[in-house]
């Protein structure tokens, strides 16, 4: 058995920017267009009225000030409220693989990606069922061996992560690169005021190597763990970018929907657990932790969480959010905080990163900075 490091992460931020303020102008001034065009159906009780939304409602609801998309235009506009992102030929790069190849060579940090063996695409939404998105990146960074896509929605990541280091630890490869290239703006419903502001885009990378004679600094992958359990109340019906007129106006259930109070009620439990056995079995105790990196979904459930796996509340940057910044950015979430809250760590140092989201998926991964 070989042991695992985490040797570099790479993150590519979209140009554009959404603030709490603009979205709710466009959100407000969209339900004010259906309110006028469903008069009588409003009147006659058949259709709800749609209410306004609030800057004051989105940060309390979440903590989110602001989000990344790939196309501000579209969302903001009252009568289309999703993004345009065009269609390119076969022969050019998708707009996934694009985002991951930008993340994937900070995170080799100029290292040759023909060294690397796995190019393993983990995410929420992907862009087309096949050929692989992993398999275009492989070829458009020039890694060797193979690639393939997984989809655990927002433990992408983790769960990501325990795949290739399972293989690095049997010998079958030496690295891996595991990104999660995130175009949640594409499946985000942004007419309905209980979820239009959680999620944005972004695309993060991971490089692991076999742990042998690696120049510090460095993580150690001391352990991982995973773990799913089945539930409704985060689902996505379409699982692609592309939307039909029907999809688009008739089927609500064809994007992103959740069952938000259920979700508080069942995850933060299932989580707080999976963390604590995590920990007991690898002996780990919560004085040893310097840093949790949690999924970036809800302000407050991050802070219960922490609160619950530290028996106290975490002292500030102890549990470092970027969700202010990003939103929801699903798989990617907890590899954005780690990658920007991880390098005052020093020797000997210990922390847990942590992703969870529909499913239910749980992963957490215990490293060490070498």
């Amino acid at each position: 058995m070989h042991n695992v490091a985490i040797t570099g992460t790479g993150v590519f931020t979209p140009a554009q920017t959404i603030t709490n303020d603009e979205l709710v102008a466009a959100f407000n001034a969209h339900a004010d267009l259906f309110n006028a065009q469903n008069t009588d159906a409003i009147t006659a009780g058949t259709i709800d009225e749609k209410p306004h939304s609030s800057s004051e409602f989105i940060a309390a609801a979440s903590g989110i000030e602001q989000r990344y998309v790939m196309d501000k235009a579209g969302v903001l506009d009252p009568a289309r409220m999703y993004p345009r992102l065009a269609e390119r030929a076969d022969d050019a790069p998708s707009i996934m693989a694009e985002m991951a190849v930008d993340a994937a060579r900070t995170a080799l940090n100029g290292k040759n990606p023909a060294s690397v063996d796995l190019v393993l695409c983990a995410a929420s939404n992907h862009e087309r069922a096949y050929p692989a998105i992993a398999v275009e990146i492989q070829q458009l960074l020039g890694t060797s061996g193979f690639a393939f896509d997984m989809n655990v929605a927002c433990s992408s990541a983790t769960f990501g992560i325990q795949t290739a280091a399972d293989m690095i630890r049997a010998g079958s490869i030496k690295s891996a690169l595991v990104v999660c290239p995130e175009i949640c703006s594409a499946h985000l419903e942004w007419r309905d005021r209980d979820c239009h502001f959680i999620f944005g885009d972004v695309a993060t990378a991971v490089l692991l190597e076999r742990d042998e004679n690696l120049q510090a600094p460095y993580f150690k992958v001391k352990s991982t763990r995973c773990a799913t359990q089945f539930s409704n109340n985060i689902r996505n019906n379409n699982g692609f970018l592309r939307r039909t007129h029907d999809q688009m106006n008739d089927r609500r259930d064809m994007q992103f929907m959740q069952n938000g109070r259920k979700v508080f009620k069942e995850v933060l439990p299932l989580v707080s657990k999976h963390i604590a056995d995590h920990m007991e079995a690898e002996g780990v105790q919560a004085a040893d932790l310097k840093r949790l990196w949690l999924h970036q979904a809800n302000k407050t459930m991050n802070d219960h969480i922490g609160k619950r796996v530290l028996g106290r509340d975490p002292e500030p940057g102890e549990q470092p959010n970027i969700l202010q910044d990003y939103a929801n950015t699903s798989s990617a979430g907890s590899i954005i905080a780690f990658s920007k809250h991880s390098d005052d760590l020093i020797a000997g140092d210990m922390g847990l990163i942590c992703s969870f989201g529909a499913g239910y998926s749980v992963g957490s991964v215990i490293v060490e900075r070498a």
